[in-house]
Parts: C-alpha cells; sequence; structure tokens
C-alpha cells in the first residue's frame, strides 16, 4: 500500500516562537476508500528545522506496518539530507559539517532513521508557495499546526 505523508513546520502567527508542526498522511485501501489522517501541534517553540524532522517522524511513527511512502515536504534540508545521502556522513559516520561545525539535532536524526527503516521512503521535495498540488496540501497543514491546539501525544522535543 502507497502511503502519501504530507508535513510542514509553520512558523506564522506565534510572537513567542516559530510555530507548530504537523502531518497528514493520506492512503487508499483495498476498496478504493481515501483515507486521511492528521497530527497537529500548536504553538511549540524550537527551530523551522526541528519543527520538519519531527513532522517527518511523526507521520513515519504512525505506520503501523511496513508501507510504501512518499514523504512530501517543502523543506530542503530534509529531503536533501536523503536524497543526497549526506545522512551516511552526518548520523552514520560522525561526519562534521564544514568546518568542524557539529551536526545539529542528532538525536532527531537518528529518531528520522529508526522509524523510516521498515518502509520504503521517497523523500520528494516540494517547493514553497508555488501553487503545486503536493505544496498546497503542506501549507494547509501548515496552517492547522500553526494555528492548532492539539497536541502530539509523544511531542519528541
Amino acid at each position: 500500500m502507497l502511503v502519501k505523508i504530507y508535513t510542514d513546520g509553520a512558523a506564522r502567527g506565534n510572537p513567542d516562537g516559530p510555530g507548530g508542526y504537523g502531518t497528514i498522511l493520506q492512503y487508499v485501501d483495498a476498496q478504493g476508500t481515501l483515507h486521511e489522517r492528521e497530527f497537529s501541534q500548536g504553538y511549540v517553540k524550537t527551530t523551522n528545522n526541528r519543527m520538519e524532522l519531527m513532522a517527518a517522524i511523526i507521520g513515519l511513527e504512525a505506520l503501523k506496518r511496513p508501507c510504501e511512502v512518499e514523504l512530501y515536504s517543502d523543506s530542503k534540508y530534509l529531503t536533501d539530507a536523503f536524497n543526497q545521502r549526506w545522512i551516511d556522513g552526518w548520523i552514520r559516520k560522525g561526519w562534521k559539517r564544514g568546518k568542524n561545525e557539529p551536526v545539529k539535532n542528532v538525536e532527531l536524526w537518528q529518531r528520522l532513521l529508526k522509524a523510516k527503516e521498515p518502509h520504503q521512503v521517497r523523500f520528494i521535495w516540494v517547493k514553497g508557495h508555488d501553487g503545486h498540488e503536493q505544496n498546497e496540501r503542506c501549507d494547509v497543514l501548515a496552517t492547522t499546526a500553526a494555528d492548532g491546539t492539539d497536541l502530539i501525544p509523544d511531542e519528541g522535543i
């Protein structure tokens, strides 16, 4: 079964921090019925990159069995980490970024690696704010996350 995961971190509307993050899981069952499951996070004080990572983690951790996954994100940082194999050096081999700059969010990268392990995941970058259908799904989620008061049970931060 193919599961599409739309993720986003939202920086809008919060005077005390960046905003929130969230995930929408979308799949069609064997009977052809479309299902959606949404996780949104109210205001959370953290960086945008951490929000993007958490959004992806929450989506993958919500899957109960191994799936084929397309994970859509407007975070080039997140998608490039896997598509350009940065993750191999950063986390698996312990390399530094740039001039001995430590890798940030190591615990979240490790959690993301564990969450994606049982699945076949394609990380797909969608350019932000260009009217692309997939990015519109991410933007809807961003608004829900930033404006919402729902909490993801395991915030992970």
